[in-house]
């Protein structure tokens, strides 16, 4: 299901969620933040299903919330002293600066990110960092990836089984058309499902 649409002058935004079996709490969460300077989204998959996965990926959120103006290294570190005494998540975050044309990205977990570049037509597909955030002492890798003219990315919980991720986002449809296109692929419902897609504009 689309939740929520962004569309600014340097880009545009999709967020589709839904949760296992149409259960009143949904394991995933994530937020989007539009600057003049940069963009940033997090997705946080709770361990495990129901309520209790809520409450760590809800945990992740609020701590981006109030501080998305740091950078992404530190981000991570909060987002984990967050989940002390919690069941923990997968989390990844992306932050987009316009001026430097460059994603920032980190990630602990089996969230998946793609990003294309349509001049080189070149899919970026950073390998999964297995572990997950619980407060524990951890160690963040964090990627950056210069982006082209028009560039698109993809961010999903593995509760979406994709196919295809490059001929997806190489397809001039709009954000809708992909977003439903994904959906109608996507047959699994046994799991909390996200997915964030984006384009940038220039």
């Amino acid at each position: 299901m689309i939740k929520e649409v962004l569309r600014e002058t340097e880009i545009e935004v999709l967020a589709s969620q839904s949760s296992k079996d149409d259960m009143p709490y949904c394991g995933d969460d994530y937020f989007i933040c539009q600057t003049k300077e940069y963009f940033l989204c997090v997705l946080a998959d709770g361990l495990g299903s129901g309520k209790f996965a809520y409450e760590s990926s809800h945990a992740v959120i609020e701590e981006v919330k109030k501080n998305h103006s740091k950078g992404v290294e530190t981000l991570m570190a909060n987002c984990n002293s967050s989940l002390v005494n919690k069941r923990g998540a997968v989390v990844s975050i992306l932050k987009i600066y316009y001026d430097t044309k460059e994603f920032v990205y980190s990630s602990v977990g089996n969230i998946r990110f793609f990003l294309y570049n349509p001049q080189s037509d070149k899919l970026v597909y950073p390998l999964p960092v297995t572990g997950y955030l619980s407060g524990r002492k951890q160690k963040y890798h964090t990627q950056r990836y210069k982006y082209e003219p028009h560039a698109k990315f993809l961010l999903h919980s593995d509760g979406l089984q994709l196919q295809g991720a490059k001929s997806i986002l190489k397809r001039h449809y709009s954000l809708e058309q992909n977003a439903h296109h994904i959906l109608q692929n996507n047959t699994m419902e046994s799991d909390d499902t996200t997915f964030i897609l984006g384009s940038l504009l220039s």
